[in-house]
């Protein structure tokens, strides 16, 4: 059992299940305020057989995709406890090396496809992560639209204000304000189903929605205009994947407990209440949410609804922040400075230049789109898209690891990805509509990645290249140096033998340290690894003063140098903080006419290796104690 997770065992199931409702259900929770709209803004007629129709889609879109396969089948793919689509990729890459551990070849081949896939995911989820905040709050405030038509020209500039303050927020740290985001939830979730109740009473054969006749005879009926409103049903799920993702904030078991218990059927209330107010009135179809509620709640309701999107956008934020925190740790993405905003929880941390990237982005959004409607349409690729990776993780999870046979797996893997690709196929058509927005941002974003991917490996292929076994160095060199007291700790990137730096140092300066520390920080692909097997040292050369040091963390780790040392202690290498000397490569990055980095990505991974934070902050090294030494390196 992971650190992280056992913690989860000392609270009471009600309160993780509570603190949940606050978290992780923010997205799909305010999908209620534009999603049945934007079904029918594309023309469906609004009478019973319709509304029945498009009920049962939505009603079936989120038994088979949110209650199905996320919360019966994919969260059963935990990393230890941890989910989101770095724990998921990383749990594909354990089952493939274990399965092919043979096979050297299939192994390499089988972990790009899914370090590719990943990645893919990742990009389009942080596509995700700028339109959630856009369209959710806009959805919100464009309440004002029913209420006091004279304050339109106020919509767009009270929803910059609002996103604003949230993103100015997010460095003083977000725990003390999630404390209140539970009972604004608890509450938004209730309201949500008493809406729907009273409306349903109003109509109650809208309850007759269930039955999926009604959902497959609409498709049917309306042919290739059927097809393209999945466009907009997909609406209803955005969110699904923070069920999984959020795992390791509360558990399995709670998340399962406050979906079924009561987000789900809050939310199927709501939507049935707003169809049946649309059979009695469709004229409501200019706002249906709004319109549930009587005219002296709406002023009360629009708060609330602005609140709970600021929550949903404040949950998606975090976790745009989260999986930014393992992309650099597995070295999928240049070191950025991260903070950590709480003392109690390893989880809560900000990333200033994601931070800022995001506000711009979402400002950008709201300022061109103008509406929720025209966000809409962009909506639904970045989603439909990361489902269709998980689909495909999972099932790789579930052959490698699980064993599952053939028949079962390519059953799951069928089933849902038919209901994947007919959303995804139905948003493409919506490209030139706002759709191509999350594409061209994933598309950068999967560039960056890429590049910087490549480019590490080059270099890593550079250093292992030139790199001196400690045996051969002691034999034909040790004798030719002095040696002075103290203890020289050279960090590298390199698992075996002498690295770069190290030669460079003996080079230039013909000493040697009484004791040579040589020491690798090692990303695994668990979220965490126990303080028991962080550490592995070995003993090299005839004097021993030669050590090889290996740190292993999880990828939702942060490594610490300074504490590795205390560890080294107990294990019998003892170093005095104040005699030891870090050695660190300064490295400049030049290509050769016939590098194998393509030319157009030269420029880029030049930039993001000289960009990427200081090795010596990101490792909490003692900054009094390091020594940089300039090495080229030419790829």
């Amino acid at each position: 059992m992971s650190i992280h997770s056992s913690s989860h065992s000392k609270q009471p199931l009600t309160s993780l299940a509570l603190g949940a409702i606050g978290v992780v259900f923010g997205d799909i929770g305010t999908s209620p305020l534009y999603a049945l709209k934007e079904v029918f803004k594309d023309g469906v007629s609004i009478d019973t057989p319709h509304v029945l129709g498009v009920l049962s889609l939505i009603f079936w879109s989120i038994t088979l995709v949110v209650t199905t396969k996320y919360a019966i089948f994919i969260m059963r793919a935990d990393n230890k406890g941890e989910g989101g689509i770095m724990a998921l990729m990383a749990l594909a890459l354990q089952g493939v090396k274990k399965s092919e551990s043979n096979n050297k070849i299939k192994t390499t081949k089988k972990s790009s496809f899914i370090i590719i896939l990943g990645l893919l995911g990742a990009s389009l989820f942080f596509g995700d992560s700028m339109i959630t905040p856009a369209i959710s709050v806009l959805s919100a405030v464009e309440g004002l639209q029913i209420i006091a038509p004279s304050l339109d020209n106020y919509i767009l500039p009270i929803t910059i204000a609002v996103l604003g303050g949230l993103f100015v927020i997010q460095a003083k740290g977000t725990g003390k304000v999630g404390k209140i985001f539970s009972p604004i939830m608890i509450f938004w979730f209730s309201l949500l189903a008493v809406l729907g109740v009273i409306n349903i009473a109003e109509a109650p054969s809208v309850l007759m929605a269930i039955n999926p006749y009604y959902a497959l005879h609409l498709l049917f009926e309306l042919g290739w205009h059927g097809f393209l409103i999945l466009g907009a049903v997909v609406l209803a799920i955005t969110g699904a994947e923070a069920l999984y993702a959020d795992m390791g904030h509360f558990g399995l078991k709670p998340i399962r407990y406050a979906w079924f218990g009561f987000v789900f059927p809050a939310l199927l209330l709501n939507y049935f209440g707003q169809g049946a107010l649309l059979i009695n009135h469709p004229e409501a179809i200019q706002n249906p949410f709004y319109l549930l509620a009587p005219t002296w709640a709406l002023y009360p309701l629009l708060i609330l609804s602005t609140f709970a999107t600021v929550i949903a956008s404040q949950a998606v934020i975090s976790g745009a922040f989260s999986v930014t925190r393992q992309a650099v740790q597995l070295g999928y993405c240049p070191r950025m400075n991260i903070l950590h905003t709480s003392g109690e929880s390893m989880g809560q941390v900000y990333v200033p230049a994601v931070n800022w990237m995001l506000m711009v982005s979402v400002f950008i959004l709201v300022l061109t789109f103008k509406s929720s409607s025209a966000l809409a349409s962009a909506y639904g690729i970045a989603v439909t898209g990361t489902m269709i990776v998980d689909t495909i993780l999972a099932s790789i999870i579930f052959k490698e690891l699980w064993s599952w046979n053939k028949p079962t797996r390519l059953s799951f893997l069928g089933a849902f990805l038919i209901v994947d690709i007919a959303f995804l196929s139905s948003n493409s058509l919506k490209i030139h509509t706002g759709g191509w927005l999350p594409l061209v941002i994933a598309s950068v974003l999967f560039i960056i990645l890429t590049t910087w991917i490549k480019g590490r490996g080059l270099v890593n292929h550079y250093m292992e290249a030139r790199r001196t076994l400690f045996e051969d160095f002691e034999a034909k060199n040790t004798m030719d140096f002095a040696t002075v007291d103290g203890t020289a700790i050279y960090l590298t990137r390199t698992l075996h033998g002498l690295p770069e730096v190290f030669l460079h140092n003996i080079k230039h300066n013909h000493v040697l340290h009484k004791q040579i520390v040589v020491l690798t920080i090692v990303t695994t692909n668990e979220p965490y690894v126990d303080e028991a097997h962080l550490l592995k040292i070995r003993t090299f050369g005839k004097t021993r003063n030669f050590y090889r040091v290996k740190l292993y963390y999880g990828f939702k780790q942060d490594a610490d140098v300074r504490r590795a040392l205390e560890l080294c202690a107990k294990e019998g290498l003892v170093i005095n903080p104040k005699q030891a000397s870090f050695f660190i490569g300064s490295e400049e990055i030049a290509f050769r006419n016939k590098s194998p980095m393509p030319k157009w990505r030269r420029g880029l991974f030049k930039f993001l290796f000289n960009n990427s934070s200081s090795a010596i902050h990101f490792f909490k090294i003692p900054v009094d104690r390091v020594v940089q030494l300039g090495i080229r390196i030419e790829l």
